[in-house]
């Protein structure tokens, strides 16, 4: 039991770094789309009502919420460090770093997933209110990219359904980790030595 929860341990911090640059990574595409079929379409960006498809300033609308969601991944594969930081990957009895360190990044992980999921559905909304016939004449007219796909507002979802299920693996690394540390006291306790 000893062994195999020191593997799921490195092997979970591992998995919360990745699930962290994935939410980085996912805020570098997320405008992809929306840049090349939109933004022709605004003719006046110190005026977004002046355009060519009604709807069409989203594209604008979401800046600031990019640019927050990039800081936040940023963060998050900060925060992720931590867990390396107090050697929670790898250290056999936790101490009072190793549990800041989880509770830092499982309470970091909800919120930016509470948070950016809100965001995400409010302008996934906002998106599916434009007017599409408009964007497929201003496509064809000036060869620009016409979707309506929600591609990458869905992806959202899957990223933080992805950090969110890494979070969940991580508390249920601190209690298996609570459990071997309780037994392996029991067992000193008791005069017996810990099985490898």
């Amino acid at each position: 039991m000893y062994k195999k929860q020191m593997v799921f341990q490195r092997i979970v911090c591992y998995v919360v770094l990745v699930a962290s640059a994935l939410v980085f990574v996912y805020s570098l595409g997320l405008l992809t789309d929306l840049y090349d079929s939109l933004y022709l379409t605004i003719r006046d960006p110190a005026n977004l009502e002046m355009t060519t498809v009604q709807g069409s300033r989203i594209y604008y609308d979401m800046q600031p919420f990019n640019s927050e969601l990039t800081r936040v991944g940023i963060g998050l594969i900060l925060v992720s460090l931590v867990l390396f930081l107090m050697n929670t990957h790898s250290r056999r009895k936790y101490y009072i770093g190793n549990f800041f360190a989880t509770a830092l990044c499982v309470v970091c992980n909800i919120a930016a997933t509470i948070w950016a999921v809100m965001k995400i559905s409010a302008f996934r909304a906002q998106f599916l209110q434009m007017d599409f016939e408009a964007l497929k004449a201003h496509a064809e007219m000036w060869k620009s990219l016409y979707t309506e796909s929600t591609f990458w507002f869905d992806a959202g979802y899957v990223v933080f359904g992805i950090l969110m299920a890494a979070t969940v693996l991580l508390v249920v690394n601190l209690i298996m980790k609570l459990n071997v540390m309780k037994e392996e006291k029991r067992l000193i306790g008791s005069g017996k030595e810990v099985k490898a």
